[in-house]
């Protein structure tokens, strides 16, 4: 049995020297983790996002981090010790630039997340699906257990105050969601691994399946003998384990995070009474309020055809009798054109679709692919289905059909969750 537990400082030799921290795309979910990690340190904490404002940019600002709208070279300062960026970013950014001219430090988030898993025991959550989820399990379970990790998890853990937080300061082992986006889990340098499901995704990166599969089965090969848990080893765990959370896919990840806690030589009946408890994370399957006429708002990250399925299913298992109104926004002009009739195919599963504009995030407009495209295939295989060019459209068209027997359920890696905020009555 594998255990990798051992007192650690919060104050690791790799940053404690570090006093002030640049971050380039701080609202990133994974960079601003890190931002928070270095603000619990006490650094000097500055950074830039595209966006205005999120709760996270917030919550960061509340915090003491010094944000500025958009990126402009004059926001690095010459007394920055590091500047940690997304990688989302081009390679001409000009505060990426300018802090290489300044000759400071530079790691991309992967880099400076392989770092810090170097520097301790490192258990990490890898899949195309379900990671974020049951990293925020492992780490649930690792807590009622006193083992005090470290977490760094792709959303907000709902058991922390003020909304919830993506990142837990702790002296234990680092838990950590490792992503596949450009290879960049192979960074981490794990003890355990554990490989919930691989299917095609981020095919604007790999070529194909066979390419994903090849990087999955790297990042196995820096793990020591006999510490990756793939599905076969973790549906061992008997079914069912009692969630909050509902859906067959939340069972698999239960599965997964209570198979890594017995390798860490923690016993199945603990496990299952932490997992009773979990209150889930932000934009997983989240109810988000009522609107005046009583509908139901839920909301959800899902962005890809396999998870909108899985959700979907969710809903009407625990909704059996409800109307089921989703609002989509695709994620990425690349994704949404290759798995398309994918998409088509899992949608089909509401009553009504509202499609919402393309959230482009990181790739520049493809006018070979539209929101209006999506919303006119699901129509005519025979989902009824509307397209929306824009929030507050689609805001006041809601307002007007919604009614007491409904579910609204927003999906979507964007920034979609914001018409719940619009939707919801204010207490």
């Amino acid at each position: 049995m594998l255990c990798y537990f051992y007192s650690m400082s919060l104050d690791l030799s790799s940053v404690k020297k570090i006093r002030r921290v640049h971050f380039i795309g701080i609202g990133g979910i994974g960079v601003s983790a890190l931002a928070r990690m270095y603000l619990k340190l006490r650094a000097e904490v500055t950074g830039s996002d595209r966006e205005a404002d999120s709760p996270i940019l917030a919550e960061l600002r509340r915090l003491g981090a010094k944000i500025t709208h958009g990126h402009k070279a004059y926001a690095v300062s010459k007394k920055a010790d590091l500047i940690i960026y997304t990688i989302a970013i081009s390679a001409n950014n000009p505060e990426l630039l300018r802090a290489r001219a300044l000759g400071i430090k530079a790691l991309s988030y992967p880099e400076a997340l392989g770092e810090l898993s170097a520097s301790r025991p490192t258990i990490a959550i890898a899949g195309t699906h379900g990671k974020t989820t049951t990293t925020a399990m492992v780490a649930e379970i690792l807590l009622v257990a006193r083992r005090d990790p470290m977490v760094i998890v792709g959303s907000l853990l709902r058991r922390a105050r003020r909304g919830g937080s993506n990142f837990i300061a702790g002296n234990g082992p680092l838990v950590v969601e490792a992503c596949e986006y450009r290879r960049s889990f192979l960074n981490l340098s794990p003890k355990i691994l554990v490989i919930t499901n691989i299917e095609s995704d981020h095919l604007d990166y790999y070529r194909n399946l066979t390419a994903i599969k090849k990087a999955f089965r790297e990042l196995a090969d820096k793990v020591p003998a006999g510490g990756v848990i793939t599905e076969k080893e973790y549906r061992q765990v008997k079914l069912p384990i009692k969630l909050r959370l509902p859906g067959e896919h939340n069972q698999r990840n239960a599965q997964a995070a209570i198979a890594a806690a017995k390798k860490l030589g923690l016993s199945e009946r603990l496990s299952r009474r932490a997992l009773a408890a979990f209150r889930g994370t932000w934009r997983r399957f989240e109810y988000r309020g009522r609107t005046l006429s009583g509908a139901l708002l839920y909301d959800d990250y899902a962005h890809h055809p396999t998870e909108i399925r899985a959700t979907l299913e969710a809903a009407r298992e625990r909704f059996l009798r409800r109307r089921l109104v989703v609002v989509f926004q695709p994620h990425l002009y690349s994704r949404t054109k290759l798995l398309f009739h994918d998409f088509t195919a899992s949608l089909a599963a509401a009553d009504e679709v509202l499609v919402l504009p393309i959230y482009a995030a990181r790739e520049k407009r493809d006018p070979e692919i539209t929101g209006r495209f999506l919303a006119t295939a699901l129509g005519q295989a025979g989902t009824p289905a509307r397209y929306f060019g824009s929030f507050k459209t689609a805001e006041k068209y809601l307002n007007q059909r919604l009614g007491r027997g409904d579910l609204l359920l927003t999906m979507g890696a964007g920034d979609v969750y914001i018409l719940t905020q619009a939707l919801a009555v204010k207490k």
